[in-house]
């Protein structure tokens, strides 16, 4: 059993499936994902207090250092992964944070798109991949 198939209840979507999905609703599941992956690793691994947590957590769950993350490991995609990058990053969003760069927001939906793909499509081991090459500091600094 994958992890997408514990919460879909089914097998991973098709390709075909994937294709329907907006750019910007898969980078809403991949912020899910990155937040859970970041907060479980969190609260496995240190000792921190909830607002310790937050503080961790908020140091790569924001536009800026996601931006960074998917210049990090742009250059490790396949060629699939790189068009839904491009999907991503070029999908059109109504809103920008005020915190926020429009280029830095772009390239952190195209990194949550990305999750959110691997996620949907069932590529597990890709995924959790992706995730431990986007944060590497954190594995070690919480391992």
């Amino acid at each position: 059993m994958n992890i997408s198939s514990c919460f879909l209840g089914q097998q991973p979507l098709t390709e075909k499936e994937l294709k329907n999905i907006q750019p910007i609703a898969l980078a809403y599941i991949g912020d899910t994902i990155f937040d859970v992956y970041l907060r479980s690793r969190l609260v496995a691994f240190t000792t921190l207090t909830p607002a310790g947590l937050h503080q961790a957590a908020s140091r790569y769950a924001n536009a800026s250092a996601q931006a960074q993350i998917m210049y990090r490991i742009e250059k490790t995609l396949t060629e699939e992964e790189h068009e839904i990058f491009r999907r991503g990053r070029n999908a059109k969003s109504h809103t920008i944070p005020k915190n926020a760069k429009p280029y830095d927001y772009r390239m952190a939906t195209a990194f949550e798109c990305l999750l959110g793909y691997l996620y949907l499509s069932g590529q597990d081991q890709r995924l959790i991949e992706v995730l431990e090459t986007a944060v590497p500091e954190l594995i070690e600094e919480v391992s």
